[in-house]
């Protein structure tokens, strides 16, 4: 029954997807004589915790019963008081845990503070499905630096586009809308300037009958090319938009492109290019706790190459394009050696209609570090 209560704090835990960051994601039952009495999930950042938000339905008084939350409670103060406090204020006697807080300043002091009171706590129901949940935020709370996911979607034989440069569309409707699902829960994306200039996107959110949230919007563009007639550029004053450039690129361009309303990051130069790993610091500094690269093939292969990237997610289409000069999702110099391939692990497949979703973490990603960008 441990693992059915906690399911449901999982589940409730996911309804705070894309409000919370870069506060974690989590939910809270709480139960008595085998009966949920009560409720709660983290809303907003700000907002209360999941734990305060299910106690407040019982006014703080939950004597005997047992509160499943999907991560350690919080012992500190910060938006909002301590969870604990509010725990051993409402006399509740049993707390399960899946997994513990993560942040190596306060991991386990939660825990530690609730069995000195008497409280009896278990730890590690559904830990591995409570860490998945929250991936972007343990990434982010013990590093700095945001959790990158790498999207891409091919033909069945590796195109991007075809020879003549159409990408629209490769895979379905089913597929794009889901895409849309994972850029409301990112704080960032990512493309290069070569995307700008060939797509022209706009790269916001789009869900049909639902309150959406836009990720704040990363050109990498080393020497300032981006047309200040672009749509990130004439949409700037309503999405955040970052230009990540280089001391190589125009100063008045720069200035040209701040007096539209975009964010211009100036970094040193590495090889001429933009260095993506300094890049991905000042990202963390801004704290944008996650970012989507939805790059072509050579911004792909820099990132890959770099050892920013942590997680892969590559729709496949059921087409064959062909073409020898057709772009491929990562280009760049590419591995010399088969044994040198990037490897994936934790593999998952899903399917979207005839769409084939494989999804993976890079294994071992610090050893494909290649140079200083």
């Amino acid at each position: 029954m441990d693992e059915f209560y906690m399911g449901r704090a999982l589940e409730l835990a996911r309804l705070g997807w894309g409000k919370t960051r870069p506060n974690p994601l989590v939910g809270a039952v709480i139960v008595k004589d085998g009966s949920i009495i009560a409720e709660g999930y983290h809303h907003f950042f700000g907002g209360d915790h999941a734990e305060v938000d299910a106690l407040k339905k019982l006014d703080f008084k939950a004597e005997g019963a047992t509160m499943y939350v999907t991560l350690e409670p919080c012992s500190h103060h910060g938006k909002t008081p301590p969870c604990v406090d509010a725990i051993i204020k409402s006399k509740i006697s049993r707390v399960v845990v899946a997994a513990t807080d993560p942040n190596p300043k306060v991991a386990g002091r939660g825990i530690g503070i609730l069995r000195q009171q008497g409280i009896d706590v278990a730890t590690g129901v559904l830990e591995e499905e409570a860490l998945e949940l929250n991936e972007i935020f343990i990434k982010y709370i013990t590093t700095g630096l945001p959790f990158c996911l790498l999207k891409t979607a091919m033909s069945l034989d590796g195109k991007i586009a075809t020879s003549a440069g159409d990408s629209k569309w490769i895979t379905n409707q089913e597929s794009r809308a889901f895409v849309h699902t994972i850029r409301d829960r990112m704080a960032g994306i990512m493309v290069g300037i070569s995307t700008v200039l060939m797509d022209d996107p706009l790269l916001n959110t789009r869900i049909p009958n639902k309150a959406v949230s836009h990720p704040t919007r990363i050109i990498v563009d080393s020497r300032c090319r981006t047309p200040l007639e672009s749509t990130v550029v004439k949409t700037a004053g309503e999405q955040p938009t970052i230009i990540a450039t280089t001391d190589l690129s125009d100063i008045e361009k720069q200035k040209a492109l701040e007096a539209l309303g975009a964010k211009v990051l100036v970094l040193p130069n590495c090889n001429g290019q933009v260095p993506l790993r300094l890049l991905m610091a000042e990202l963390g500094r801004l704290q944008l706790d996650s970012v989507l690269l939805e790059g072509g093939g050579t911004l792909n292969y820099s990132a890959l190459e770099a050892g920013v990237v942590d997680k892969i997610m590559a729709f496949i289409a059921p087409k064959i394009l062909g073409g020898r000069e057709a772009l491929t999702p990562v280009e760049g110099r590419g591995r010399h050696l088969v044994r040198d391939a990037f490897q994936l692990s934790n593999i998952r497949l899903s399917r979207f209609d005839e769409d084939i979703l494989i999804e993976g973490y890079i294994e071992g990603k610090d050893k494909y570090v290649h140079g200083d960008c």
